[in-house]
Formats: structure tokens, sequence, C-alpha cells
């Protein structure tokens, strides 16, 4: 159990003896520090339930806890606070607890699987800063999941299927028309054909123009597609090989990111269990006929606005891609025990994802105790508020946004650095593009500014850092001069003291924003116990401190920050370089 926790069931237990009984005593931290580190507000709540005053019952409390050796001062403030002030001895043995194992402020024992649904880019389209955000959530939640102890299965849902497939068969077919794919002889066999990434991205809106600007396009496009999803031998091989080409190049941009998934599956994949799906729809007779379309209405009668069916197919005949999302439903619950399934996605998709929800739930595809859960995220705006783009106007690459701010991080921050500048330099950008666009609360919209998110000052990730590579040097530096820091033996400064009680307080912060799933509150303690720390640097001359038990406790807790800074900062995706 985490100290605080054990502090407040011994606080617990001792009202019990004096006739106070709670389901909880929690212990907050104060906003007052010069009044305590911690506060306990609960007389107010007793003093209705045991008819007496509230500064009687905190008093009371108070005096039956002070002698507590975890305790340095308790005193009772107006209208029946208590206020806490932690032993030093206290916080020196949770200081070295956290020295041998760091990650026990973060396992809060979650036992369960949650697959998460993020990323969600087209294939053979251009990866843009639109996709950023999914990526970048997705990937810190799903590691924020692991550190809490949770199993996570994560899955890119490619978007791989459907009639822009068909569109950019068209036009590779009217380019090339001899290739083999499109001989009614072919048998499977490997095609010398160079595609690559750059073709492309070229070939899809080309193809996509032409299709809207021409009807009789459109329906060769739509008959190509329907023979692809009935595996055309050519069309199939030569879908494979969009896939393949545009697929390397997403992990090459997400590998950079530090993105990663446990699944590369795609609406393809999904498309497989639709048969299956639809047989099991309509033995329950979940479908109903509107207006030409197949539909499962999923209105409540509780909603307070219209939420319409859930189209499946369509009055044309095609299948929508709502079906798609609820095949994907399908096919992971059948394919894994889960107990949640997170889908990080842009907000404006909340009620798309309420009717899938709903239709998955009505249908008894998920059982009562699987939870589908919607992670709505707003926009990532440019400096100038509206939508980020490039100079001509169009939407920016994801690829250029790293380059760019690689670019800047390279003339602004690398000077006096000479080897790996380019490795060192992408480290630096992808923590500032990451730490920007998590800093603030998942579902806000944001700007991004290039100068401002690169600066050394301020909340940044350039700052956390530049301030963990001075940590790390400092301790290089120490180890070099034969110093130990296993442990801290003495707190000689109220510094030290502040570092120690915000970690005190990380344990929650972790469970809030598991529970919230965002990843705000870390970004913001990131900061904040940096801060503290760098305070704490500019007034102690570490390396030179003459006594050799403050030297060392200002060592190991160098030591504790970094470390702790570093776990918090793989969360998020971030990498520390060697240099800076």
């Amino acid at each position: 159990m985490h100290k605080i926790e054990n502090l407040e069931n011994k606080i617990k237990i001792k009202m019990e003896k004096i006739g106070y009984v709670v389901e909880s005593c929690l212990l907050n931290p104060s906003n007052r520090p010069d009044l305590g580190d911690y506060q306990y507000n609960g007389a107010m709540s007793l003093a209705k339930i045991y008819h007496d005053s509230p500064i009687n019952i905190a008093t009371k409390i108070k005096d039956s806890i002070k002698n507590f050796p975890e305790l340095k001062e308790v005193s009772v403030a107006t209208p029946g606070f208590i206020n806490i002030k932690l032993s030093d001895e206290f916080l020196i043995d949770f200081a070295n607890e956290s020295l041998n194992d760091i990650t026990s402020n973060y396992n809060l024992g979650i036992n369960k699987t949650i697959f998460l649904d993020y990323g969600g880019p087209n294939v053979a389209k251009v990866l843009h800063v639109g996709h950023l955000r999914s990526a970048n959530i997705g990937q810190a939640l799903n590691n924020l999941c692991k550190v809490v102890g949770a199993k996570t299965i994560s899955d890119i849902h490619l978007g791989d299927w459907g009639r822009p497939m068909g569109m950019v068969i068209l036009e590779i077919k009217t380019r090339y028309p001899d290739l083999a794919y499109f001989q009614d002889n072919y048998n499977g066999e490997d095609v010398d054909f160079n595609l690559t990434n750059e073709d492309l991205l070229e070939l899809y809106p080309t193809a996509t123009t032409k299709a809207k600007e021409n009807e009789s396009i459109m329906e060769e496009a739509r008959k190509i597609n329907l023979e692809l999803q009935n595996k055309h031998k050519g069309y199939y091989a030569l879908w494979q090989k969009i896939v393949k080409v545009s697929v390397d190049e997403i992990k090459k941009i997400y590998q950079d990111l530090n993105v990663d998934f446990d699944l590369w599956e795609g609406e393809s994949d999904n498309y497989l269990y639709m048969d299956e799906l639809f047989k099991y729809l309509y033995e329950r007779n979940i479908i109903v006929k509107s207006d030409g379309a197949e539909v499962i209405n999923v209105e409540k009668e509780t909603d307070k606005k219209e939420i319409p069916p859930l189209i499946l197919v369509k009055s044309n005949g095609a299948v929508s891609y709502e079906a798609t999302d609820l095949a994907a439903i399908w096919e992971r619950v059948h394919k894994f025990y889960l107990d949640e399934i997170w889908y990080v996605v842009d907000k404006r998709q909340e009620l798309h994802f309420t009717q899938v929800f709903r239709a998955a739930q009505k249908s008894n595809i998920v059982k009562e105790n699987t939870e589908l859960i919607f992670n709505g995220f707003g926009t990532m705006n440019g400096p100038d508020g509206k939508p980020f783009k490039t100079r001509d106007g169009g939407v920016m690459p994801l690829r250029d946004l790293l380059d760019n701010v690689t670019k800047v991080c390279e003339e602004r921050l690398m000077e006096n650095i000479t080897e790996n500048r380019s490795d060192i330099a992408k480290t630096i950008a992808v923590a500032a593009i990451k730490y920007a666009d998590l800093l603030p609360n998942r579902t806000t919209d944001y700007n991004f500014d290039i100068e401002k998110f690169t600066d050394l000052n301020g909340k940044t990730g350039t700052y956390l850092l530049y301030s963990c590579v001075r940590m790390n040097s400092l301790l290089k530096k120490a180890a070099e001069q034969q110093n130990t820091f296993k442990d801290i033996k003495t707190l000689s400064t109220e510094n030290e003291r502040k570092i120690l009680i915000s970690m005190l307080d990380l344990k929650r912060i972790i469970k809030r924003s598991f529970e919230n799933r965002s990843l705000n509150e870390i970004c913001e303690y990131l900061y904040k116990i940096t801060n503290i720390y760098n305070n704490f640097y500019a007034e102690n001359k570490v390396l030179t401190e003459e006594n050799e038990s403050i030297k060392t406790s200002w060592l190991a807790l160098t030591k504790l920050v970094f470390d702790n800074n570093k776990y918090l900062l793989n969360i998020l995706g971030i990498n520390i370089p060697e240099k800076m």
C-alpha cells in the first residue's frame, strides 16, 4: 500500500477508536503549504452526523493523531480543517522506497484487458497532421494502461477497403492497362511494377477527382471495388501491393513518433466477418427496413436529442462504414476476452460512435460487462487558431511537420553539439510535438506554435528534456568522482520537501489520468516537479557541497527526480537524449 494510503488508514482507525466512523480518511494536498502539507476536511460532514461543531470534532481528531511518528505538526483551522505537516523521516522513507522501486507510485492493480483503437489512417492517402492527436493520445493511453497494471491490445484500424480502393485501382488500370493484374489469365504471380508511396499520394487525389466529376468513372470504380471484395485475383494482388507500400511508409512515420500497434488490421479484416454479423442480426430481427435502407434503431426514450438509426446497408445496396465499425467490434469480442474497448477519435465523431455502441449493446454483440468507451479529442490548429495548413493552403503532411520542427530544434538548440545532430534534433522535436499535443485537456482544441513549443523556457517538451539532460549529466559527473547516491539521508532545504510531497501525490494523478483517459495532469505534474527541482538546483552547489551526508542526499534526490521524470516521459512516448 502507498505511504499516504497507509497514513490515511491509520488515521481512520484512530478516528473509529474515538467514536467517528468513516468509510475513508482522504488526505488532500494542501493549497496552503505554510499551514501544512496535507489537509483533512472530513470534520464538516461528520458534524452533521454526530451533532457537534466541526471545530470540536477536528480538535478531537487532531489530539488523537498528533503523536504519530509520521507527522511533524498537526493543527486545526476554522471552520474545521485539520492541517498536517509530514515528518522528515516519513518523507525520507518514502523517497528511499521509491529509489528502490520507482514503479510503486504507478501500478494501481488494474486487472483488466483493454482494447485500444487509435491511429486510423487511410491507405494510399497522405498521413497528415489530422492523424497526429489520435496516434499521440492513443499511444500514451496505451502506455498508461500498462503502467497501472492493465493488459492492452492496440489496433491501428486502417482505412484500407471500400470504394476509394476501387478508384485507385481504376486509375492505375487506366495508366497501365497492360499490367498482368488486369489480364484474364493472371494467376497470382509477382508483377514487375514499381509502385512507390509518392506514386500513391499522386494517384489517390487524381482518381478521386476524376470519379467525382464523371459518373461513369465512379460507376466503374464501384464495379472494381465489388470485384475486389469478391477476391478478383488481379485486383486483390494489386490491392495488397498498394496496402504494403502505404503501410510501410505509415510505419516509418509512426516509428519516428514512438507510436506502435499490436495489430495492423484494417477495414478489410473486419469485412471478413460481415456475413457472419449480418446473419446474426437477421436471426434476431435487429435489422429493420427504412426508406430502402437496412438499419438498427438505437434511439432511447430518455434521449434529449434525436439519435438517428444506424444505417448498415444504404438504399443503393452498399454496405456502410457504420457496418464495418460494428463488424470490428464483432471480430474483437470473438477473438479476445475484453473488459473494455477504447476508441481514440475526433470528438466530432461522437454521434457516430454513440450509434455503433448502442447497436452493439442492443444486439448483445458485446456483453453487459464489456464497456465501449469513446475518447474524443479536440483539433490541432495553427498558431492563428485556424486549421493547420501548409503555406499553399493544403493539409500539412505529418512527415513535413516532424521535419519542420526537427529543423527548428537543430537551428535553435544544438549549437554545441557536433555528433548525432540529426538524431538528437529529431528526439527533441518529437518531445516538443508530443508534449504540446498532450498538455491540453484531451477534449479541447489547441493551437500549435513551433516557435513557442520549441522554446527552452516555459511549459514545453524541450524545457523538460533540457532539465532531464542536465540532471543526468550531474549524476554522471558525480559517478566519475566516486560519489554515491543510493539513498537520501537528510532533508536540509524546503525545496527537497516540496519535491517529495509532490511525488507523494503522483499516484492520485496517475489514477485520475487513467479514469479520465487524459494525459494533461501528467504533463502539468512534470512541469511542476521539474520547476521545483530547478529551483533547488539553482540554490545549491550539489557537487561541491562539503557535508557528505547532504551531498549524498542531494544526489539521490536528483536521481529520484530523473528516474521519475524518465518514467513519466516514457508514458507520454518521449525519450531523453544524451545531450542537448
